[in-house]
């Protein structure tokens, strides 16, 4: 059995984990451990891939904002353009209009061009809805689609061009805190030291931490499916935006020549490699007939994957305030990808002890309202 010793272990390789082991590569010696033999196996693999600055609470918007630019101009790393424009069009039926009114109260002076829509606008942006299903809209015309997959790549190869390292099919059993250095023990019969341990492991965050003898945040993976079925015939694709119902019944949006769909289900999981639901297929199918012209008859391909919320839905980033070395980078709740950047960049300051980055704090986040402190009575600080 070997021992190394590293400034900091990075445990997952999702999105999180290659990106804040990214950026703290650039200044520190680090080891990305990621249990699955494929990096981004499970939730980074399985996103709808898409950028919105509508969506999430102010914190999320901040951060979505602050990665814009890296997303726009990626460096050299970064392959493929990671951005193509596709808008997108909340939706509210009859009694849900006020749903609308206050996310866009909520979004109207930091996303700039969004705009409610009445029911003829949004069917002249969105050719299939059904007359009569929508009573007003919300309309994101700068939202986007991204290549997930040449993101979390890009991460991963900018990481090791900086020195970074990853382990593959290395689990942690446990880790052990002594002379100041973490020891983390991995399944596969090897232990790593460092001073820093940043939890990236998404679903298993909580099973960490417990790993580390802390007590777990309260975090809950949940069920997320998404299938393709046929396009409508006489639609032109290219410019259909994302359609949402702000009732979160279900989601649709072109991929190539036919539909992604979601019934935007929330099951709550245990940490698995999951699978979809076919009883929310079911009824996303019936849900999409109704309110769309797609024929959303056969399901031609389904899959699944589990986005993990906090207690109180919100991010939980920042050190451990009940152990020195353990830094927390969990509870993305499928906000994960779109952030990643800005995330990033916040966590390794955090970690390295240098000042937040400016952007995120003008763009309105709080540190306190996404740290781990919150969830722990003798913290001093309140929720």
């Amino acid at each position: 059995m070997s021992t190394e010793t590293w400034d900091v272990v990075v445990i997952g390789g999702g999105i999180a984990g290659a990106s804040v082991a990214y950026e703290l590569a650039a200044a520190a010696s680090v080891l990305l451990v990621e249990m699955e033999d494929t990096l981004g196996h499970h939730a980074t693999g399985r996103s709808a891939a898409m950028f919105l600055e509508t969506y999430g609470g102010s914190d999320v918007r901040a951060l979505t904002l602050a990665s814009r630019a890296f997303l726009e101009s990626a460096p050299a790393e970064f392959e493929s353009q990671l951005l193509t424009p596709r808008p997108l069009l909340h939706f509210a039926r009859t009694g849900s209009d006020d749903t609308i009114r206050h996310v866009f109260d909520d979004v109207q002076d930091v996303v700039a061009d969004a705009r409610l829509v009445d029911e003829a606008e949004a069917r002249a942006l969105c050719p299939i809805l059904r007359d009569g299903i929508v009573e007003l809209g919300l309309y994101e015309p700068s939202a986007m689609e991204m290549d997930v997959d040449a993101l979390h790549q890009g991460f991963v190869r900018g990481f090791r061009n900086r020195g970074g390292v990853v382990r593959r099919g290395a689990g942690v059993r446990e880790l052990v805190p002594h002379g100041g250095r973490w020891e983390a023990r991995l399944s596969d019969g090897d232990s790593v030291q460092a001073t820093t341990v940043v939890n990236a492991a998404g679903a298993w965050a909580d099973r960490v931490a417990v790993a580390a003898g802390l007590e777990p945040i309260g975090l809950t993976p949940r069920l997320r499916t998404a299938f393709t079925t046929a396009a409508p015939e006489g639609v032109t694709l290219e410019h259909l935006p994302l359609l949402y119902d702000v009732d979160e019944t279900f989601y649709v949006k072109p991929e190539g020549e036919q539909m992604l769909c979601s019934p935007a289900d929330k099951t709550a999981s245990e940490p698995v490699d999951a699978r979809a639901d076919t009883t929310e297929i079911a009824r996303c199918l019936d849900e999409i007939r109704e309110a769309t012209t797609i024929p959303a008859r056969a399901v031609r391909a389904s899959w699944a994957g589990l986005r993990t919320f906090s207690p109180d839905d919100n991010l939980v980033v920042g050190h451990e305030p009940e152990a020195d070395g353990f830094f927390w980078l969990a509870g993305q709740a499928g906000y994960g990808v779109q952030t990643s950047p800005a995330l990033a960049r916040f966590a390794a300051a955090a970690i390295v002890g240098d000042a937040t980055p400016a952007d995120v704090l003008q763009l309105g986040l709080r540190a306190d309202r996404i740290a781990p402190a919150r969830f722990r009575a003798n913290a001093g600080v309140q929720p």
